[in-house]
Order: structure tokens, then sequence, then C-alpha cells
């Protein structure tokens, strides 16, 4: 592959397969500190959860405008230390007994902020590092590596807390972070020119919505994401209320998703250049929009058949939909079009939960499935009966 002649690309690629691996392992072993550690309740679980997510809807359009102006490997190398200062701190209060729930909430969302920042400058800072022709497979090689750290790292994580404990298990995340950090100070940061002036107050909604392409792209991701995610808390209580599964047959449909998902960036780079970005983002997108569909069939074989669409067909849309907004927007402006990206689709996955929740119980939660991929392919008929489809 031609990104592995870029020696900076593969720096930052490093890093982010070293922070994701480890928070892949905290990602299991932080709510089992509330739980087992801390005998959190479950509206304590809940407050824990959502402070890791509210920082992508508060702060990424401001974080967004934050990237495009300083240096972006300066911002990732100090989220990455920031992290690892604030979960190393967890095992040594653990330790000492002064551990709460408390200080767990304050991690969560000081940690949760740093991520915005981390993601957002490190998405914007990949195609400096790549030639434009690249920019399909460098995303798809660190999707693959995030991919492969969500697929092993819970696995890991359950090893180590068996181990060790889990505040001591999360003690390899912050060594991961301080990992990362070394390797995005090592990326020698390519010089940026000078900002417009007339462009410097913008927070990226503006741009994204003024593109041709990047218009309906965004609206075809958002309603997608808004379906998608009424899923999100329902398939586990599908499978083992509805269906009556194990947990071994459980943990098969999990490893399932992640096996494909692996697949799926592996094929990536292959796969858009057959049928341009535009074209292989709406078929990845409307493969993961039949997963719904394939679950409520209720029959075991299709249940896998739905969970290797999911994790398929999330790769093969998300690679070339993120090669097409880097390669639209000029690096001034990329910083914060990620951002405004992130906040529109993370925003919706948000919604899309809530919602999710109230169709499964007004209704059922095989309803629920059919009408979350239902929205998908609305997400899919907005971006194809635009300029998308026709874009390479």
């Amino acid at each position: 592959m031609r990104w592995r002649r870029s020696p900076e690309f593969l720096k930052l690629w490093t890093a982010i397969g070293i922070s994701a691996a480890g928070s892949a392992v905290s990602g299991v072993a932080l709510p089992l500190v509330a739980v087992v550690g801390l005998g959190a309740s479950a509206g304590e679980m809940g407050v824990l959860a959502a402070l890791r997510v509210v920082p992508h809807l508060v702060l990424g359009l401001a974080v967004g405008v934050w990237v495009d102006r300083v240096s972006r490997k300066g911002l990732m190398v100090g989220a990455d230390l920031g992290r690892a200062g604030l979960l190393g701190a967890i095992p040594l209060l653990a330790a000492t007994g002064d551990l709460g729930m408390g200080y767990l909430y304050v991690a969560a969302a000081l940690v949760g902020a740093l991520t915005v920042v981390s993601d957002t400058a490190s998405l914007a800072l990949l195609p400096a590092l790549v030639r434009r022709e690249e920019l399909v497979e460098a995303n798809s090689a660190s999707m693959l590596s995030q991919t492969l750290a969500s697929t092993a790292g819970p696995s890991a994580a359950g090893v180590l807390v068996q181990a060790v404990s889990a505040p001591f298990a999360i003690a390899v995340d912050a060594v991961s972070y301080v990992g990362s950090a070394v390797a995005t100070y090592l990326i020698k940061e390519p010089p940026r020119g000078e900002q417009p002036r007339t462009q410097k107050q913008t927070l990226g909604v503006k741009e994204l919505f003024g593109d041709p392409v990047l218009n309906p792209l965004v609206r075809s991701a958002t309603v997608a994401a808004v379906a998608g995610a009424m899923q999100g808390p329902l398939v586990v209580l599908y499978l083992v209320r509805d269906l009556g599964w194990s947990a071994v047959q459980l943990g098969l449909a999990v490893t399932a998703l992640g096996v494909a998902s692996v697949v799926g960036a592996l094929v990536a780079p292959a796969y858009s250049r057959r049928l341009g970005t535009g074209r292989a983002y709406l078929i990845g997108q409307s493969v993961a929009a039949g997963a719904g569909f394939a679950l409520a069939l209720a029959w075991w074989p299709f249940v896998f058949v739905g969970q290797v669409m999911a994790g398929l067909g999330m790769t093969l849309y998300g690679v070339p939909q993120r090669a097409l907004r880097q390669a639209r927007m000029p690096d001034h402006l990329l910083g914060r079009t990620t951002a405004a990206w992130r906040t529109l689709v993370i925003g919706g996955q948000t919604v899309g939960a809530l919602v999710g929740g109230l169709v499964g119980t007004l209704l059922d939660l095989r309803a629920a499935l059919v009408i979350s991929s239902l929205g998908m392919l609305a997400g899919v008929v907005l971006a194809y009966f635009s300029p998308v489809r026709s874009t390479r």
C-alpha cells in the first residue's frame, strides 16, 4: 500500500492504534470499577456513560475552530498526556481507598472532552501526511486499527480485570496514552498556510452545507445515524429477552460483528477504487441498513447475517465518506468541518438511542429494528438522488 511509504502517517497510525487498544480496555474496566468497586446504581451508571458522550455535543464545534488555529500535533500530545494522568490516578486512588463516584464522573467528562480534541485533530492532520489519492487507503488503515482494538480489547480487558482488578487494568490505558503521545510527538507536522481572514469565525456547518457533495452527504449520514442508533440499546435486549440467547451465543454474535468490521476495513480501499467513493458510500450504508431486517427475522442464521452486515457496512461506508470530506475541504477548514460533522452525527446517535428505547417500549423490539433499518434506507435515498452518487 502506498501510504506505507509515508513515515509521518505511520507514526500517526501507530498512535491511533495504541490509544484505541488502551481505550477498549478502559471501556470495560471503568464501568466495572463503578459497579464492582463502588457499588454504583443503574442511575449512576447512566450518568457515567452520558458524561463520556456529552463533550462531543457541547464542545465539538468550538474544538473544531481551535484545531484549525493551533498545532494539531500539539493538541494530540496534550490530550494524550491529560488522559494518561486522569486515568492513571484511578488505580492510585483505589489503592489508598480514596476513589469515589465523584472522581469517576470528573474523569469521564474530562477524558471525553480530551477525546473530542484528539479525534478531531487526528482526522484533520491525516490528509496533510498522505497524498490525495491515498486518502481512502489511509482512512482504511486508521479504521482497521480502531476496529481491531474494539474487537480484541474487551476480551483483553476481561483477562486483565480477572488478573489484576479493574482499577489496575485502567492503568494499561493510561500507559497506552503515554505511548500514543510519544508516537505523535515524533510526527513532523507539515507547515500550514495563513488562514483566510474571512473564514476565521465560522464553525464549519456553513462549509459542510455549502458544498454540493458534502451537503447531501451530511444529511444522509445524519439521518442514517439517528436511525441506526435506534438499534444500539435494543440488540442485546432483543437477543436475550425475545430470542432467549445465552451469554455464549451473544458473545459469538458480537464477535461476528467485530470480525466483519475488520474484513470491511481491509477491503475498503479496493472496493472504493472499484466503485468510486460516492457509490461505495451508498452501497456500504445500504448493507448496514439491511442488518435490522435480518435480525427481525429472529432465526439464528439471519441474526449472524445481520451482525455481519452491520460490521461490514459500517466500514464500507465509513472509509469513503471520511475520504470525501477530507478531499473536498481545504486544510484550514478541516478541523472545524470535522468537528461539525461529528457533532451532527454523534448528536444524532444520542437522539436515535432515546427514540429506539421509546419505540421498543411502545411497540416491540422487532418493530423497532425494522423501523430503524427503514430510517437508514431513507438516509441512503437522500444521497442517491444527489451528486454523491457520481462522485469518484
